[in-house]
């Protein structure tokens, strides 16, 4: 049965409003993955949709249409406010999540709900540590294997965290290389580690029934995306075995 739904977010930065609007509309796969939009209203906007509010450095909505419901949704519209604070020296931002889903209601709007956090704090980690910089990004999922109910509990342990590492924990972590880092998000369904030079999403999508994934945004000089999804392709799949 379709059912509309709502994700609402509200959090200041320590970042221009300028800086912001670049993250969100720049498609650089800094934080999340390259999504780029026509710089006007009704220019076009990512997954087929459309630019409906743009108004550089505050507002940027964008909405996607399908009558078909292919995928579980009939709409999908995502808004971002940006206000500077501190005289322009920071900046609040609202991120509203609304649409129409038609599938499994519950399940749908409890995956993007919480994916929602994780990618939230994944663009304060980016303009926290890494705003601006080039970026090598990559993502990749593990095999039908990692879609089991406990698959996620294996990404853990191929990582080798112990288990009450949580935030703020200093790790080395065992990725296709081994990766000194700080574990800067932790929840039973996702791990984020940051480095000096990237971050690296781990998310446990087996919950919602969908494989596990792996998101790697590289801001070392001469990063190289393509390398990098084979590395952990490689690893998924290994440690699903």
């Amino acid at each position: 049965m379709a059912k509309e739904f709502e994700i609402v977010r509200a959090f200041e930065v320590d970042a221009s409003p300028e800086q912001v609007w670049e993250a969100i509309t720049t498609g650089t796969g800094g934080w999340l993955w390259p999504m780029e939009y026509e710089p006007r209203e009704g220019g076009a906007a990512p997954f087929g949709g459309t630019v409906t509010r743009w108004e550089p450095g505050h507002r940027l909505t964008s909405r996607v249409e399908n009558p078909e419901g292919v995928g579980g949704q009939t709409l999908n519209e995502l808004d971002n406010t940006i206000e500077a604070r501190d005289d322009g020296r920071r900046a609040w931002v609202r991120y509203v999540h609304s649409g129409i889903f038609t599938d499994d209601w519950d399940n749908q709007y409890d995956g993007a709900n919480q994916h929602t956090d994780f990618y939230l704090h994944t663009l304060r980690q980016y303009l926290a540590h890494f705003s601006g910089r080039p970026v090598a990004f990559a993502t990749v999922q593990g095999p039908g294997a990692s879609a089991a109910p406990d698959a996620f509990t294996a990404v853990g342990r191929a990582l080798g965290l112990a288990e009450d590492a949580g935030e703020g924990t200093e790790v080395r972590a065992r990725g296709p290389e081994p990766l000194d880092a700080v574990v800067d998000y932790r929840t039973p369904h996702f791990i984020g580690l940051r480095t000096g030079t990237a971050l690296y999403r781990f998310f446990g999508r087996n919950r919602w029934g969908a494989p596990v994934g792996v998101s790697v945004h590289d801001f070392a000089p001469g990063a190289d995306g393509e390398r990098n999804g084979a590395a952990w392709e490689e690893w998924l799949a290994r440690a699903f075995a």
